[in-house]
């Protein structure tokens, strides 16, 4: 098995941890706030996936990231939400590149989503985490993540757990 990590950040981390959580190949997502470095040295909602590259690979990560959240538009909490993939070394940004340029093809928009270095992650309050497996019925997880769900259902439905 060979195990990566990558940060991805766009949307509420609650969405972006749901979305990763129901992937096949994926063994752990970490919810919180990346920070990287130069003017996006602030702390931005984002998880950290852990993933058997060899079950999933980076491009349909980044695919799928793409189109589950905003991926387009700079919308004016950008601050807050980021649209990223972080990576944690040059090694791996070159990885990142090559496989964000292929997976953009799958959207009709030309993505604002960056590529940037991953320096400062902290998880959130033990409360909020795995927030949809906790509370799927729950009115927020029902209106923003549910379709997210099933969207990856339609499209992507062999990477997913059942």
């Amino acid at each position: 098995m060979s195990e990566l990590k990558i940060g991805f950040g766009g949307g509420c981390h609650w969405c972006t941890e749901a979305v990763f959580q129901a992937l096949i190949g994926v063994t752990e997502v970490e919810q919180g706030w990346i920070a990287s470095e130069g003017q996006f040295a602030s702390y931005s909602e984002a998880v950290i996936v852990t993933f058997d590259s060899e079950s999933i690979s980076l491009k349909t990560l980044i695919e799928i990231h793409l189109l589950t959240h905003a991926s387009s538009s700079a919308h004016s909490f950008r601050g807050k939400y980021r649209s990223a993939v972080y990576y944690q070394d040059l090694e791996q940004k070159s990885a990142v590149e090559h496989a964000f340029s292929e997976a953009k093809v799958a959207l009709k928009e030309k993505p604002i989503t960056m590529i940037i270095l991953m320096v400062e992650f902290k998880k959130n309050e033990e409360e909020f985490l795995n927030y949809y497996q906790s509370r799927p019925d729950a009115p927020f997880c029902q209106t923003y993540i549910s379709p997210k769900l099933d969207m990856l259902r339609k499209r992507f439905s062999k990477e997913l757990n059942s």
